[in-house]
Protein backbone atom coordinates (compact mmCIF):
# COMPACT_ATOMS: atom_id res chain seq x y z
CA UNK A 1 0.00 0.00 0.00
CA UNK A 2 1.57 3.58 -0.79
CA UNK A 3 1.82 5.78 1.93
CA UNK A 4 2.02 9.32 1.78
CA UNK A 5 2.97 9.40 5.60
CA UNK A 6 6.34 7.54 4.10
CA UNK A 7 6.83 9.61 0.59
CA UNK A 8 9.72 11.79 0.39
CA UNK A 9 10.09 15.23 1.53
CA UNK A 10 9.25 18.08 -0.37
CA UNK A 11 12.33 19.55 0.29
CA UNK A 12 16.07 17.79 0.45
CA UNK A 13 19.71 18.74 1.75
CA UNK A 14 18.15 19.37 4.83
CA UNK A 15 21.45 19.45 6.36
CA UNK A 16 23.20 22.33 4.41
CA UNK A 17 20.04 24.62 5.13
CA UNK A 18 20.68 27.35 7.47
CA UNK A 19 18.85 27.15 10.78
CA UNK A 20 16.23 29.85 9.37
CA UNK A 21 15.77 27.90 6.63
CA UNK A 22 14.84 25.02 8.55
CA UNK A 23 12.34 26.65 10.69
CA UNK A 24 10.78 28.54 7.95
CA UNK A 25 10.61 25.37 5.92
CA UNK A 26 9.12 23.28 9.05
CA UNK A 27 6.59 26.16 9.47
CA UNK A 28 5.48 26.39 6.36
CA UNK A 29 4.58 22.54 6.27
CA UNK A 30 2.80 23.03 9.68
CA UNK A 31 0.15 25.61 8.17
CA UNK A 32 -0.68 22.82 6.10
CA UNK A 33 -2.04 20.68 8.90
CA UNK A 34 -4.71 23.07 10.26
CA UNK A 35 -6.48 22.87 6.65
CA UNK A 36 -6.18 19.49 6.57
CA UNK A 37 -7.76 18.78 9.90
CA UNK A 38 -10.33 20.87 9.15
CA UNK A 39 -11.36 18.95 5.96
CA UNK A 40 -12.17 16.19 8.81
CA UNK A 41 -14.59 18.18 10.70
CA UNK A 42 -17.92 16.42 9.21
CA UNK A 43 -16.17 12.74 10.36
CA UNK A 44 -15.69 13.96 13.38
CA UNK A 45 -18.75 15.62 14.12
CA UNK A 46 -20.34 12.53 13.84
CA UNK A 47 -18.32 10.09 16.17
CA UNK A 48 -18.56 13.08 18.76
CA UNK A 49 -22.71 13.14 18.46
CA UNK A 50 -22.28 8.73 18.77
CA UNK A 51 -19.77 9.31 22.09
CA UNK A 52 -21.78 11.83 24.25
CA UNK A 53 -25.29 9.66 24.74
CA UNK A 54 -22.75 6.49 25.48
CA UNK A 55 -20.98 8.93 28.15
CA UNK A 56 -24.37 9.71 29.43
CA UNK A 57 -25.05 6.19 30.39
CA UNK A 58 -21.71 5.45 31.48
CA UNK A 59 -19.64 4.73 28.43
CA UNK A 60 -15.75 5.28 28.36
CA UNK A 61 -13.59 6.64 25.47
CA UNK A 62 -10.44 4.45 24.68
CA UNK A 63 -7.71 5.87 23.02
CA UNK A 64 -5.33 3.52 21.20
CA UNK A 65 -1.95 3.58 19.49
CA UNK A 66 1.38 3.12 19.30
CA UNK A 67 4.47 5.60 19.42
CA UNK A 68 3.78 9.40 19.09
CA UNK A 69 0.07 8.39 18.29
CA UNK A 70 0.24 6.27 21.45
CA UNK A 71 1.70 9.39 23.32
CA UNK A 72 -0.37 11.53 22.38
CA UNK A 73 -3.58 10.00 22.72
CA UNK A 74 -2.47 8.82 26.70
CA UNK A 75 -1.58 12.74 27.26
CA UNK A 76 -5.24 13.77 26.29
CA UNK A 77 -6.71 10.98 27.84
CA UNK A 78 -4.51 12.27 31.22
CA UNK A 79 -5.49 16.08 30.49
CA UNK A 80 -9.16 15.16 30.87
CA UNK A 81 -9.58 14.93 34.66
CA UNK A 82 -7.60 18.14 36.04
CA UNK A 83 -8.97 20.18 33.09
CA UNK A 84 -13.06 18.97 33.36
CA UNK A 85 -13.15 17.25 36.50
CA UNK A 86 -14.38 13.87 35.27
CA UNK A 87 -13.07 10.59 37.15
CA UNK A 88 -9.77 8.95 36.14
CA UNK A 89 -10.78 6.18 33.72
CA UNK A 90 -13.62 8.25 31.71
CA UNK A 91 -11.07 8.68 28.90
CA UNK A 92 -8.32 6.32 28.63
CA UNK A 93 -4.97 6.27 26.95
CA UNK A 94 -3.16 3.06 26.06
CA UNK A 95 -0.34 2.51 24.22
CA UNK A 96 1.39 -0.20 22.62
CA UNK A 97 4.26 -1.48 25.15
CA UNK A 98 2.56 0.05 28.07
CA UNK A 99 3.52 2.88 30.49
CA UNK A 100 7.18 2.34 29.62
CA UNK A 101 6.53 3.04 26.19
CA UNK A 102 5.47 7.04 26.98
CA UNK A 103 8.95 7.36 28.03
CA UNK A 104 11.28 5.04 26.02
CA UNK A 105 10.67 3.14 22.28
CA UNK A 106 9.50 -0.76 23.38
CA UNK A 107 10.58 -2.72 20.27
CA UNK A 108 8.02 -4.29 18.12
CA UNK A 109 5.37 -3.86 20.52
CA UNK A 110 3.09 -2.05 18.27
CA UNK A 111 3.30 -5.61 15.64
CA UNK A 112 1.17 -7.55 17.81
CA UNK A 113 -2.15 -7.88 16.92
CA UNK A 114 -3.25 -9.23 19.99
CA UNK A 115 -1.89 -6.78 22.54
CA UNK A 116 -4.16 -3.73 21.86
CA UNK A 117 -7.29 -6.11 22.41
CA UNK A 118 -5.58 -7.66 25.28
CA UNK A 119 -5.38 -4.03 27.21
CA UNK A 120 -8.58 -3.55 26.33
CA UNK A 121 -9.53 -6.01 28.41
CA UNK A 122 -7.78 -5.35 31.09
CA UNK A 123 -9.54 -2.33 31.40
CA UNK A 124 -12.97 -4.26 30.97
CA UNK A 125 -13.83 -2.92 27.65
CA UNK A 126 -17.69 -3.30 27.11
CA UNK A 127 -20.37 -2.32 24.26
CA UNK A 128 -21.34 1.06 26.31
CA UNK A 129 -17.43 1.87 25.27
CA UNK A 130 -16.20 3.65 22.61
CA UNK A 131 -12.26 3.22 21.33
CA UNK A 132 -10.22 5.43 18.50
CA UNK A 133 -7.42 3.81 17.14
CA UNK A 134 -4.55 5.96 16.69
CA UNK A 135 -2.27 5.84 13.72
CA UNK A 136 -0.25 7.92 10.97
CA UNK A 137 0.43 5.02 8.85
CA UNK A 138 -2.89 3.69 9.43
CA UNK A 139 -1.24 0.16 9.57
CA UNK A 140 -0.19 -0.57 12.88
CA UNK A 141 -0.81 -4.23 13.99
CA UNK A 142 -1.98 -3.24 17.41
CA UNK A 143 -4.46 -0.84 17.03
CA UNK A 144 -5.77 -2.92 13.96
CA UNK A 145 -6.51 -6.18 15.77
CA UNK A 146 -7.89 -4.08 18.46
CA UNK A 147 -10.71 -2.53 16.22
CA UNK A 148 -11.70 -5.89 14.65
CA UNK A 149 -12.30 -7.39 17.78
CA UNK A 150 -14.18 -4.25 19.05
CA UNK A 151 -16.54 -4.93 15.64
CA UNK A 152 -16.72 -8.30 16.74
CA UNK A 153 -18.21 -7.42 19.86
CA UNK A 154 -20.12 -4.25 18.93
CA UNK A 155 -18.08 -1.72 20.26
CA UNK A 156 -18.45 1.85 18.80
CA UNK A 157 -14.86 2.55 16.55
CA UNK A 158 -13.29 5.74 15.33
CA UNK A 159 -9.91 6.17 13.58
CA UNK A 160 -7.69 8.93 13.42
CA UNK A 161 -4.81 8.85 10.44
CA UNK A 162 -2.87 10.42 7.86
CA UNK A 163 -3.23 8.08 5.12
CA UNK A 164 -6.29 7.79 2.98
CA UNK A 165 -6.49 4.04 1.70
CA UNK A 166 -5.37 2.93 4.79
CA UNK A 167 -6.92 0.19 7.00
CA UNK A 168 -7.52 2.49 9.55
CA UNK A 169 -8.88 5.27 7.18
CA UNK A 170 -11.61 2.71 5.73
CA UNK A 171 -12.32 -0.03 8.83
CA UNK A 172 -13.41 2.05 11.92
CA UNK A 173 -16.78 2.96 11.68
CA UNK A 174 -15.65 7.21 12.22
CA UNK A 175 -12.17 7.43 10.13
CA UNK A 176 -11.03 10.83 10.30
CA UNK A 177 -8.03 11.26 7.85
CA UNK A 178 -5.90 13.91 8.30
CA UNK A 179 -3.80 14.17 4.41
CA UNK A 180 -1.09 16.63 5.63
CA UNK A 181 1.25 14.90 3.10
CA UNK A 182 5.46 14.39 2.91
CA UNK A 183 6.58 14.99 6.51
CA UNK A 184 10.18 17.81 6.43
CA UNK A 185 11.97 15.08 7.75
CA UNK A 186 10.83 11.74 5.28
CA UNK A 187 8.47 9.14 7.41
CA UNK A 188 9.09 11.54 10.51
CA UNK A 189 5.32 11.01 11.34
CA UNK A 190 6.28 12.66 14.73
CA UNK A 191 5.52 16.27 12.88
CA UNK A 192 2.60 17.36 10.88
CA UNK A 193 0.85 13.51 11.55
CA UNK A 194 1.56 14.11 14.87
CA UNK A 195 0.19 17.87 15.35
CA UNK A 196 -3.27 16.77 13.03
CA UNK A 197 -3.44 13.94 15.80
CA UNK A 198 -2.96 16.31 18.77
CA UNK A 199 -5.68 18.97 16.87
CA UNK A 200 -8.13 16.09 16.39
CA UNK A 201 -7.93 14.76 19.92
CA UNK A 202 -8.38 18.11 21.15
CA UNK A 203 -11.50 18.54 19.15
CA UNK A 204 -12.81 15.35 20.20
CA UNK A 205 -12.21 15.43 24.08
CA UNK A 206 -12.95 19.00 24.53
CA UNK A 207 -16.20 18.88 22.31
CA UNK A 208 -17.14 15.62 24.53
CA UNK A 209 -16.71 17.31 27.79
CA UNK A 210 -18.79 20.65 26.77
CA UNK A 211 -21.51 18.80 25.56
CA UNK A 212 -21.38 16.51 28.77
CA UNK A 213 -21.69 19.82 30.47
CA UNK A 214 -18.53 20.28 31.86
CA UNK A 215 -18.03 23.79 30.48
CA UNK A 216 -20.41 26.69 31.67
CA UNK A 217 -19.93 29.82 29.22
CA UNK A 218 -16.66 29.05 27.79
CA UNK A 219 -15.03 28.26 31.56
CA UNK A 220 -13.80 25.26 33.29
CA UNK A 221 -16.44 25.08 35.95
CA UNK A 222 -15.56 22.03 37.35
CA UNK A 223 -11.83 21.69 36.62
CA UNK A 224 -9.41 20.57 39.93
CA UNK A 225 -7.72 22.70 41.84
CA UNK A 226 -4.42 20.76 41.59
CA UNK A 227 -2.19 24.20 41.83
CA UNK A 228 -2.14 27.47 43.17
CA UNK A 229 -2.46 28.32 39.56
CA UNK A 230 -5.84 27.11 39.28
CA UNK A 231 -6.60 28.21 42.60
CA UNK A 232 -6.33 31.38 41.31
CA UNK A 233 -8.07 31.07 37.92
CA UNK A 234 -10.86 29.26 39.97
CA UNK A 235 -11.13 32.41 42.53
CA UNK A 236 -11.03 34.85 39.71
CA UNK A 237 -14.23 33.10 38.19
CA UNK A 238 -16.28 33.15 40.85
CA UNK A 239 -15.40 36.51 41.65
CA UNK A 240 -16.64 37.42 38.02
CA UNK A 241 -19.74 35.42 38.83
CA UNK A 242 -20.46 36.54 41.46
CA UNK A 243 -19.16 40.00 41.90
CA UNK A 244 -17.55 39.29 45.11
CA UNK A 245 -14.01 40.31 46.24
CA UNK A 246 -11.25 37.83 45.81
CA UNK A 247 -10.91 37.03 49.73
CA UNK A 248 -14.54 36.26 48.98
CA UNK A 249 -14.66 33.98 45.84
CA UNK A 250 -11.25 32.47 46.98
CA UNK A 251 -13.27 31.89 50.78
CA UNK A 252 -16.16 29.80 48.46
CA UNK A 253 -14.05 27.82 46.12
CA UNK A 254 -11.66 26.40 48.79
CA UNK A 255 -14.90 25.23 51.10
CA UNK A 256 -16.55 23.99 48.01
CA UNK A 257 -13.66 22.69 45.88
CA UNK A 258 -14.73 23.52 42.49
CA UNK A 259 -16.07 27.02 40.71
CA UNK A 260 -19.35 25.07 39.84
CA UNK A 261 -20.02 24.19 43.49
CA UNK A 262 -18.90 28.04 45.03
CA UNK A 263 -21.46 29.66 42.37
CA UNK A 264 -24.04 27.65 42.73
CA UNK A 265 -23.84 27.50 46.64
CA UNK A 266 -24.48 31.47 46.48
CA UNK A 267 -27.01 31.21 43.95
CA UNK A 268 -29.22 28.99 45.49
CA UNK A 269 -28.84 30.48 48.96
Amino acid sequence: MYKITESSSHYNDLEKMSTAELLTNINQEDQKVALAVQKCIPSIEKLVDEIVPRMEKGGRLFYLGAGTSGRLGVVDASECPPTFGVPHGMVIGLIAGGDLAIRKAVEFAEDSTNEGWKDLLENNVNDTDTVIGIAASGTTPYVMGALEKCHENNILTGGITCNPGSPLGTYPKHPMIAEVGPEFVTGSTRMKSGTAQKLILNMISTSVMIKLGKVKGNRMVDMQLSNNKLVDRGTKMVMDALQVSYERANELLLEHGSVRAAVSSQKES
